[in-house]
């Protein structure tokens, strides 16, 4: 295999090079590829196209397994069959290359992609391409090497760096956009609205939709449902709904993205409301409308709502309920303690229950503390993850039940299941701060842990008990209670407070629900310092102010 593949590098040099003799690699093809079924070279368009989805077939499989020598192989059959200047597959190739640590090959195969592009054109589509297939870190080298991108080529990257997840990069290339001599258009704004609002970063998001006025970029029902979704993301519920009623809102999405805005501030009445505004203008609501008004119902227990909502989608709209439908359902009877309708729903569903459905019954099952009926919801989910183990453990802890909490800790370490590190982030200056439980890497963590500390023992002498019944293991309340004390959120909130005036509202994010103690404890810290706390986790926003809460106690 050593000699195969030595010999199969030494060919790939070759082809990287338009003089070469490509037959000669094509000769010590790998079994792998021997048996794909390749067509000859008139086979016509459908024969074509089969032949370039096995290419990239091969190429996946290749990543997948880091199988450099196929890899090879299948670049000297690029190359012969015509295939040499196909944007996606040279992007796959150069993928693999990447992923098999064949850096030779690699930087040689982008010298190749820009020798051979005739244009800005041909580059845009090696960096698309690379993007969708989630290598941001590939495409932006590539972009990185672009003699002179165009608009296209700055939308490309940007789209994907959000595409992917990447969205403070994306900020960080709309930033030095805005420094070239071109212009953004529309697109980019869609693209950095988006990014703004999965980071809840208001004074972001401030400053892109003021630029985006000041370049008189005309709004389309695209950049409205964008802006509405962007500001009820950053904690900005009324500013969206400012904008909603200003838009002529003739497109769905629109008003799609309000409803869904107050679903996720706990806003119910408010996005019902919006719904009967959208039928008195002949609207015609689709399936997304449908799955925002049940998760409206869901935060606020609005059961005969949600119940109404399911049965007129199908009833006066002819739409069927879709998986989605199904999971609000579940989640909105789950959360109001209705496990067993819940769990009947699930047995009379039309469609396989997948994952999110079986999760929501197991969040459920951790609320009420039904351990018997969480059992049955994990066992239908193929591979759990360390959340789905979590969500049983909890269940468990809250009943003390101490041996099967251990027993779900034990499976986890056995097939070396991780648990899901909660983070936490705030804006400060339009700056993103990023903390992690039991955080040690922020610059001024010695500052933050003793400012936490200092709010710790001030909500002790108010009378504050740490909440400590779900904490994953069976040791002293004092053992417990330092655990709980380094969640992300806390870290962040401390930081907040450390950097800002008194009476500065603070908004927090959090990839993950927000856990019983550190819901109280904010509570309590809001009423103390007399501050506006708003904290977005994975379900909802929770605005804490004056000691109380937005979610009425009900998340």
């Amino acid at each position: 295999m050593t000699r195969m593949i030595q010999s199969g590098v030494h060919g790939a040099k070759k082809l990287l090079n338009r003089s070469a003799d490509s037959r000669a690699v094509i000769n010590s093809t790998t079994p792998q590829l021997k048996k794909l079924p390749f067509t000859t070279s008139n086979g016509g368009p459908a024969a074509t196209d089969r032949e370039h989805q096995t290419l990239h077939h091969v190429l996946k499989s290749c990543k997948l397994s880091l199988d450099s020598a196929t890899a090879i192989q299948t670049h000297a059959r690029i190359i012969t069959r015509g295939y040499g200047t196909y944007p996606s597959l040279l992007a796959s190739l150069l993928a693999v290359y990447k992923r098999c640590g064949c850096v030779t090959l690699a930087t040689q195969l982008v010298d190749h992609i820009f020798n051979c592009a005739n244009g800005v054109n041909f580059l845009n589509l090696v960096i698309e391409s690379l993007m969708r297939n989630g290598e941001c870190d590939i495409a932006k080298r590539v972009f990185r090497k672009v003699p002179s991108p165009d608009l296209v080529t700055w939308n490309t990257v940007i789209g994907g760096c959000v595409r992917n997840e990447r969205f403070q990069e994306a900020l960080g290339l709309f930033r030095k956009l805005l420094r070239s001599d071109l212009e953004p258009d529309g697109f980019t704004f869609s693209s950095v609205i988006t990014a703004c609002a999965r980071l809840g970063a208001l004074h972001n998001a401030q400053r892109v939709h003021c630029l985006m006025m000041k370049k008189r970029i005309e709004l389309n029902f695209i950049l409205s449902a964008a802006l509405i979704d962007m500001y009820s993301k950053c904690g900005r519920v009324q500013t969206a709904r400012e904008i909603f009623d200003a838009d002529q809102h003739n497109d769905v999405s629109v008003w799609n993205a309000m409803i869904n805005g107050l679903a996720i501030h706990g806003l119910a009445l408010d996005a019902i409301e919006i719904f009967s505004e959208m039928e008195m203008d002949n609207v015609l609501p689709d399936s997304i409308t449908f799955v925002a008004l049940l998760k409206a119902c869901g935060h606020c227990n609005l059961v005969e709502e949600g119940r109404k909502y399911f049965d007129l989608m199908t009833s006066r709209y002819s739409i069927q309920p879709e998986i989605e439908h199904y999971g609000a359902m579940v989640d909105l009877l789950g959360r109001a303690g209705l496990l067993e309708e819940a769990y009947a729903t699930i047995k009379a569903m039309e469609v396989e229950p997948d994952v999110v459905i079986w999760r929501a019954l197991l969040s459920a099952c951790r609320t009420h503390k039904n351990p018997e009926l969480g059992e049955v919801a994990i066992a239908n989910i193929s591979r759990p993850k360390s959340g789905d183990y979590v969500l049983l453990s909890n269940t468990y802890c809250s009943i003390k039940r101490w041996d099967s909490a251990e027993r779900v800790r034990e499976m986890m370490k056995k097939q070396r299941v991780r648990k899901n590190q909660g983070k936490s982030w705030l804006e400060l200056e339009g700056m993103i701060h990023q903390f992690r439980a039991a955080d040690q890497t922020h610059p001024e963590i010695k500052s933050i842990y003793r400012m936490l500390e200092a709010l710790i023992q001030r909500t002790k002498s108010e009378g504050f008990m740490p909440v400590t019944e779900l904490v994953l293991m069976d040791v002293s309340e004092e053992e417990k209670e330092g655990n709980l004390n380094c969640h992300s959120e806390k870290l962040a909130l401390a930081y907040g407070i450390l950097k800002t005036s008194p009476g500065t509202e603070i908004r927090i994010s959090k990839n993950l629900r927000i856990c019983h103690d550190c819901h109280c404890w904010i509570k309590m810290v809001s009423r103390l310092l007399n501050r506006v706390i708003i904290v977005r986790d994975r379900i909802r926003f929770h605005h804490f102010e004056g000691g109380t809460c937005s979610c009425g106690e009900y998340w």
